[in-house]
């Protein structure tokens, strides 16, 4: 019998805010997470957090109220490689949703290809912690299976602590994507050496980048000023390969917990033009994940 953990994070806010601003037609959320019950879908023993329920009917809800279309999920580092709640979600027909899965080094053929069915579009890999499962090695044994698919890697990393990012990302033969602005400090500015790091990386022809998560590189909530100049920066250097997330339900907002609506206002201040706003909640997602 799985014992139930008390959650350590706090819930969504559940009283989604309706944006000011109208999201275009196909509008994509592309970092997403799911979680529980508990009794179905069990933590790691060591997670590093506990999450109280936040269920794909919750979060489609939450889409449909600022006007998204579309959700892309991603597994959480508490789940490690049982990938169960986000393929069930998947699966459920609640939504459109692709999936982007972490996965062991040594998964088989038919291990993908049932993924890949169910709409996992890509694996993640973690280089923040030395302890997070796939290394960077992996992901290159990986990465000609992966992209046989159309699949990409996606890395959850610390700029600010890789100092070697451009030279070991930038070998990998497949397209990568970057999410959490590489966890820069935004106070530092954009001419701050990881965050110009992270520039030469997304000028790269298969590098893509997800402005997203404002609280993991700014302590200015909720409007979190310092990230409007490096969203707008790396929407320059790369607008056809940026793309958007809420980061719900916020596993890694533990200071103050955001209103999606006014997360989804804050994509009008880092994107302006909507031209530039239409391809990167739509015309880039659509690439990047299949829909």
């Amino acid at each position: 019998m799985t014992t139930v953990r008390t959650p350590t994070l706090r819930g969504q806010d559940p009283n989604t805010r309706k944006p000011r601003t109208r999201f275009p037609v196909g509008a994509t959320d592309c970092h997403a997470h799911v979680f529980g019950p508990q009794t179905r879908y069990p933590f790691l023993p060591n997670a590093s957090y506990i999450a109280p329920d936040a269920t794909p009917a919750d979060y489609a809800r939450m889409l449909r109220t600022i006007g998204c279309e579309r959700g892309v999920l991603v597994q959480p580092s508490v789940y490690g490689t049982d990938n169960r709640a986000m393929l069930d979600a998947l699966r459920s027909g609640v939504f459109a949703f692709r999936g982007v899965a972490v996965v062991d080094a040594n998964i088989s053929d038919r291990e993908l290809d049932d993924m890949h069915a169910a709409g996992v579009r890509g694996i993640r890999v973690n280089l923040a912690s030395e302890t997070s499962g796939l290394t960077l090695e992996d992901g290159q044994r990986l990465a000609p299976r992966l992209k046989e698919r159309g699949w990409h890697i996606q890395f959850y990393l610390e700029l600010t602590k890789l100092a070697d990012a451009e030279s070991k990302l930038g070998a990998l033969d497949i397209d990568i994507v970057i999410d959490h602005f590489g966890r820069v400090n935004a106070e530092q500015g954009i001419g701050a050496a990881p965050f110009q790091r992270l520039l030469r990386l997304i000028k790269r022809d298969n590098c893509w980048a997800k402005i997203m998560g404002p609280y993991f590189v700014s302590r200015s909530s909720p409007a979190f000023p310092e990230v409007t100049p490096l969203a707008r920066a790396m929407v320059e250097a790369a607008p056809s390969r940026i793309v958007w997330g809420t980061d719900w339900p916020h596993p890694g907002a533990r200071a103050a917990m955001p209103n999606d609506g006014d997360l989804a206002d804050l994509l009008a201040e880092w994107v302006p033009d909507e031209t530039q706003r239409k391809r990167v909640l739509v015309d880039n997602p659509a690439r990047l994940y299949g829909f």
